[in-house]
């Protein structure tokens, strides 16, 4: 375990009675980081603090230096992951980690130390909902859906129902009334969220894509609409950011739980 001189002497201290187990899960929330040469610091305990783990972001990475980070994080974490790695990368990461997993639509690439096949099991209560305006959005949506179910949530996929044909959204209100959270990932002009709202009794989480012609600006035009949407209840992220909105759907649902139990 990370640091685990410091570890042994905080539990002969609770051991002893000279300090209580509450006051040592505070102080464990703030230990040191591991590194991994001197390229990389792993902050084992993400998890304690905020619930969720390190996730080792691709790009501008070598192969080597993924293979290394995640080869030390799986000593301590049961599901590594990592994001936006191509099916080239993959390719070499498999030759270096023994039990890797590959998503190529939402390029995520993840080991897990349990045997629970493809998946972890949900283990969080709660169904995340996650929606996308096309095909073309998919890439995000499906980087949202893996991510959430890979931190343990139960999650539902209703694909290419966009404004284009508004149609195809109202015959799956039943999924919409379903979800405790959505989120909503839409191109082009990023109206799909604001409707959504308009029809959803629970939080809604925009997620605009990059996907659109010349005036879409690289997803700014979605983000601009998604950010000025008259319908209430709707939080933002980042374009592109798939990842982001599963992680923040994932604090909701956490948060509404605990209180529940704080109010047993």
């Amino acid at each position: 375990m990370t640091q685990p001189e410091a570890l042994k002497h905080l539990l002969h201290l609770v051991a002893q009675g000279k300090i209580s187990p509450e006051v040592a899960l505070n102080k464990l929330k703030y230990l040191n980081y591991e590194p991994v040469e001197d390229f990389a610091r792993i902050d084992h305990h993400r998890t304690l603090r905020t619930g969720f783990p390190e996730v080792i972001w691709g790009p501008g990475k070598t192969v080597d230096q993924i293979a290394q980070i995640m080869q030390t994080m799986r000593q301590q974490t049961p599901i590594v992951m990592a994001t936006r790695i191509e099916q080239a990368v993959y390719e070499q990461l498999r030759e270096k980690l023994a039990g890797l997993h590959y998503h190529p639509l939402a390029r995520i690439c993840f080991v897990m130390n349990q045997d629970e096949g493809d998946r972890p099991s949900p283990v969080h209560p709660g169904l995340i909902g996650v929606l996308s305006a096309g095909t073309a959005d998919l890439p995000v949506a499906e980087e949202a859906a893996l991510t959430a179910e890979l931190c343990g949530f139960r999650v539902s996929r209703l694909w290419d129902v966009g404004v284009a044909g508004i149609h195809r959204l109202l015959n799956n209100r039943q999924a919409i009334a379903d979800a405790d959270v959505l989120i909503v990932v839409a191109g082009m002009e990023g109206a799909l969220p604001s409707v959504v709202a308009g029809l959803a009794a629970c939080p809604v989480i925009a997620v605009p894509t990059s996907v659109g012609y010349g005036a879409n600006f690289n997803g700014l035009a979605p983000l601009l609409t998604m950010l000025n949407s008259c319908a209430a209840g709707i939080g933002v992220v980042n374009i592109d950011n798939g990842f982001g909105a599963a992680i923040l759907a994932g604090q909701i649902l956490r948060t509404a739980h605990r209180l529940a139990e704080r109010d047993r």
